[in-house]
């Protein structure tokens, strides 16, 4: 073992700025790119966000749909979980907006209007239960210019094909009060397929400004649905598309669209800016007055809104509140607003809770041509380019005393559009991008895929599932789970949830909610070791905010000290799910970890600490000795699967770790002697990790694993990750137990989930085996991801697209045993490489190379000072340095550089 003493060569102020590598990156190898316009919203459409807000584009060439989200948008309270919501959508029509309604006004679910007929989209549908009240009701109201119609497409939805409409008729007028019947329909049988299309023709030479389609029965259901509704074809329309090409560039986060259509050269240019916390959508062209278009902003709450309180699981108690939405549009400025409000309500005796007020603006910039308002949206005319402005709130503040409401949001969005309206676009550009590179420019990776491919993005998927040899993919994809946790949680704002930021639903799957039995920690296991720790403020100011909640919901339901949380969390601290007593301490694990890396004791004093010393009381109390004075834990469930009972590995596992955090943060802080202490002897008395007759790490005391059981938890391993009581080097037995268990669980079946590869990719890396661990993240790649690279549980879960790259991070530097272990799993398939950036434990920054599986450089970077423990292949050498100080060692470990 050798030792040296760092000096500063340079000073570092507080993390690392992006790297010079990092700079001169090939800007293809960190691109998704696509050769046509996204369809669907969950598998095609490419996200942006601030870490407030979220937006999903589509990049059509005549309609560009922008849904969007913002954090804070939630139903719920302190009982319930309730469930994160869709805002609305932007919708730019080019060559004029249409217009659609329901003249009938037949009520609808939230996320089942009118829009959803002409959005383009298959999957999404028009329903309603009709109550037998006939005709209804469908009218588009045409722009000006548009040719006659002759042929209308409707396209089954996804269900019951006994509500397919089977009689109606289609009327022109152009005046919306004169009709003329144009089209009539009788008889017509369901259709035989789901989310097909049917087209109708008919004879028509008049240009009508408005159409309606009468609906006149169903094949006898109580409800009537379609999920499409198209007018056309349009005689003499223009050509389409040439060299088209829609990206998302995750070292700018910009999404661009390009396209020539007619000889003109069309280009589009989204982000989503921190700084100025609006996202910006700017159209140009390369020929002047090339740009008309419709724009329309729409509330997916105008038609329904969550009633409250929600039912006990699955949010799907949804009615009509008339009065609680508004709009309004003006022509000068250009611009659209929607406010609303989702209704309070009072509890059986007499508690409030208040409404939650939203409000979203959009304004629009252009240069050339002019803008109008039509029907409540804009018309563009003839402009040379186009920048639109959108931000959103809500009147949501952190604050449990103020009963989580704060300001009307209208006067913080108004100020925040009117300063961006005020900087030219490139001022906004640069100061995202700026913004956005000192984060996600701290880390580069290599692993040998060379130059990016000419092949979109989604043929490169697919083509991984059949051969699984794409490395530039691999890197793609660990780079893609940076800048999706950079554009979901930051600073001020809240932490991503089970979706990120973007959700299209009302009633989304699992409420997009914080799941608390492995999916929001999942989310953060990256945030430190990939560089990005501011990222992690939002989930410690959360978790902080919720305490008291959880208190009271612990002290109810078991009379004791601390708090627990059950399987889900919403953004109140509310749930309605079962308890599952391990996961405080799990989602603690998180928060120690945090100072682990960063050694900020104040944040330690302030957030960290007394949480886990909250959650240690409860386990104080809670603990029960056996005969031979050992300690178990209560009843309690090993997540989403098995028995609930006494002294499952999961909880115990993680008391001890808890335990074992909380006497470091103690001794850190130089506080609670005696405490530290009681705690320390309370964990020496915790029944020990079990092997299993078949050679397995025990779920439980007893001794019932199944072998052939393929389920997707693996909760009786979290002492070897995230954890750390378990390792090759300190515990090779139980480490050996721990493979077994794993290799036990397979990769088919139920283990077939894209966050289970991405959880197993850790488990397995700090068991030292690198092929296994690449394998997993294989797996995730062949049957976890959807062709944006979004994962898929299904349905989409941003948990694996975040805790795969702690999974990669985890494969090339391990610093949780005491040391910084260097290359601990690295797979055969990455023989060559480098990785700049990585954190370690202790508050030291790792660049690595290696050639022909075998470390060749690694420069380490002392943020705080300290003294470390460099391990790789044998050999070590202690480190002790100084603050802002740098060594670059060989693959002997033996300096380079001083």
């Amino acid at each position: 073992m050798g030792s040296f003493r760092l000096l500063p060569l340079f000073a570092l102020s507080g993390v690392v700025g992006m790297s010079d590598a990092a700079a001169g990156a090939a800007d293809d190898n960190l691109k998704l790119w696509f050769n046509r316009p996204a369809t669907r919203w969950e598998e095609e459409a490419l996200p942006i966000g601030n870490g407030s807000m979220g937006a999903m584009l589509f990049g059509g060439v005549e309609v560009e749909r922008i849904q969007f989200n913002e954090e804070s948008l939630w139903i719920g309270n302190e009982d319930d979980t309730g469930a994160y919501q869709d805002f609305g959508e932007i919708r730019v029509t080019f060559g004029g907006t249409r217009m659609f309604s329901n003249p009938s006004n037949h009520a609808t679910p939230a996320n089942q209007t009118i829009r959803e007929s002409a959005d383009g989209n298959p999957e999404t549908k028009w329903c309603m239960e009709h109550g037998g009240r006939f005709p209804i009701l469908w009218q588009a109201d045409m722009p000006e210019g548009e040719p006659p119609m002759t042929s209308y497409t409707l396209t089954s939805a996804e269900d019951v094909p006994d509500r397919d409409p089977s009689a109606w008729r289609l009327l022109g007028s152009a005046d919306g009060t004169n009709w003329k019947t144009l089209d009539k329909r009788k008889d017509i049988p369901v259709w035989p397929k789901r989310r097909s299309p049917q087209t109708f023709r008919f004879s028509n030479t008049t240009a009508y400004r408005h159409y309606r389609l009468e609906f006149l029965a169903t094949h006898g259901a109580t409800h009537f649905q379609i999920a499409e509704i198209a007018l056309g074809p349009q005689t003499g329309s223009p050509s389409g598309p040439e060299n088209y090409r829609r990206e998302l560039d995750l070292n700018r986060a910009v999404h661009r669209v390009s396209f020539t259509k007619d000889g003109t050269r069309f280009t589009r240019e989204a982000f989503a800016s921190h700084p100025a916390q609006v996202i910006v959508v700017r159209f140009t062209a390369d020929r002047p007055g090339a740009l008309t278009c419709g724009i329309a902003l729409t509330d997916a709450h105008e038609t329904s809104y969550p009633s409250a309180p929600p039912p006990s699981y699955g949010g799907k108690n949804l009615t009509t509140a008339p009065g609680d939405f508004e709009r309004a549009a003006s022509a000068t400025p250009p611009g659209l607003t929607i406010r609303g409000r989702l209704p309070g309500y009072t509890y059986a005796g007499g508690r409030s809770w208040q409404p939650l007020h939203r409000e979203a603006q959009l304004r629009v910039l252009h240069e050339g041509g002019s803008v109008s308002v039509k029907n409540g949206a804009l018309a563009v005319s003839m402009a040379n380019s186009l920048t639109l402005l959108l931000t959103a709130d809500t009147d949501y503040l952190q604050d449990r005393s103020r009963n989580w409401r704060g300001p009307l949001p209208g006067p913080a969005v108004a100020a925040r559009l009117n300063a961006a309206a005020g900087r030219p676009y490139q001022d906004l550009l640069a100061e995202h991008t700026r913004d956005y590179q000192k984060l996600f420019g701290r880390v580069t990776l290599s692993l040998g895929g060379g130059a990016a491919p000419d092949t979109p993005t989604d043929r490169r998927v697919a083509r991984y599932k059949a051969t699984p040899d794409d490395r530039g993919l691999e890197e793609l994809m660990f780079q893609y789970g940076r800048y999706l946790l950079v554009s979901s949680s930051r600073e001020g704002g809240l932490p991503a949830n089970l979706q990120g930021k973007w959700n299209n639903q009302n009633d989304p799957p699992w409420r997009c909610d914080y799941h608390t039995d492995v999916n929001v920690q999942m989310n953060y296991w990256m945030a430190d070791v990939a560089n990005l720790g501011e990222c992690f403020e939002p989930y410690a100011k959360w978790l902080n905010s919720i305490r008291s909640v959880r208190a009271e919901a612990t002290r109810k339901e078991f009379n004791t000290r601390g708090w627990l949380v059950r399987g889900e969390l919403g953004l109140f601290g509310g749930s309605t799910w079962n308890w599952v007593p391990g996961c405080s301490a799990w989602m603690l694990q998180n928060s120690f970890d945090h100072f682990a890396f960063t050694q900020d004791r104040e944040y330690l004093r302030k957030y960290a600490y007394p949480a886990m010393k909250e959650v240690c009381e409860y386990w104080l109390d809670r603990l029960k000795p056996l005969p031979d004075e050992t300690l178990v834990t209560p009843p309690g469930l090993s997540p989403e699967h098995g028995p609930v009972e006494e002294g499952i590995s999961f909880d115990v596992q993680l008391v001890w770790d808890l335990f074992t955090n909380t006497i470091e943060a103690a001794n850190a802080l130089d506080t609670d002697r005696e405490f530290r202490e009681l705690l320390a002897a309370k964990r020496d008395k915790l029944v020990k990790p079990r092997i299993g007759k078949w050679g397995q790490l025990q779920e439980w005391m007893v001794d019932r694993d199944d072998p052939h059981n393929d389920h997707r938890h693996t909760s009786h391993l979290v002492a070897v990750f995230p954890g750390r009581q378990i390792s090759p080097s300190t515990t090779p037995e139980l480490a050996k137990a721990a493979a077994v268990s794993l290799d036990a669980r397979g990769v088919k079946g139920d283990s077939c989930r894209e966050w289970a590869f991405a959880w197993r990719m850790s488990i397995w890396a700090r068991l030292a085996k690198g092929e296994k661990a690449h394998a997993m993240y294989q797996g995730l790649l062949q049957h976890g991801i959807l062709p944006n690279l979004y994962c898929s549980h299904p349905p989409f879960q941003i948990d694996g697209n975040l805790g795969c790259v702690a999974g990669v991070c985890e494969m090339l530097l391990q610093s949780h045993a005491g040391a910084i272990d260097l290359l601990p799993a690295l797979p055969a398939a990455w023989p060559d490489g480098n990785v700049t950036g990585l954190r370690a434990r202790g508050g030291f920054e790792v660049d690595l190379a290696w050639s022909g599986g075998k470390l060749t450089r690694t420069t380490i970077r002392a943020v705080p000072g300290g003294k470390a423990t460099i391990r790789y292949g044998g050999k070590s050498t202690t480190l002790e340095s100084d603050p802002g100080a740098t060594i670059t060692l060989n693959g002997d470990l033996a300096p380079t550089v001083r």
